[in-house]
């Protein structure tokens, strides 16, 4: 008796992998064997890069407040410290996009972080 394969089945998932690789060069694209391997690391990457995706995001709001506090004489640490002592709830995306977007707005956050930096070293003091 003849050994059974699963042809069809296998010829499917050979032919679906081959569509995902479309696009990769040399033996990548064409041949089964490589393409599977190609295909498999790309998920893996894709993976990965959608969780670091979110830090380079963060990471870039921060050098833009940063920017901005800085032409305001506070430095970026001591202004999210003012933030926090004013008890302003605001994340890194939203105060990037006012300090980019509205410059008395942010001047008016910059203001309160100071207060609330001077009101928190006070009552230090006392």
């Amino acid at each position: 008796m003849a050994r059974a394969t699963n042809s069809p089945a296998s010829r499917k998932r050979r032919k679906k992998v081959l569509k995902y690789a479309k696009g990769y060069f040399g033996n990548k694209s064409k041949l089964f064997r490589y393409a599977k391997e190609a295909v498999q690391h790309a998920w893996q990457y894709a993976y990965r890069d959608r969780k670091k995706k979110k830090g380079e995001w963060r990471s870039l709001w921060v050098v833009r407040l940063n920017a901005a506090c800085r032409s305001l004489d506070i430095t970026y640490s001591r202004f999210i410290e003012g933030l926090k002592a004013a008890g302003i709830e605001l994340d890194r995306k939203v105060l990037a996009d006012i300090a980019v977007r509205d410059e008395i707005a942010f001047k008016a956050l910059v203001q309160q972080a100071r207060d609330a930096l001077k009101t928190k070293a006070s009552a230090k003091k006392s």
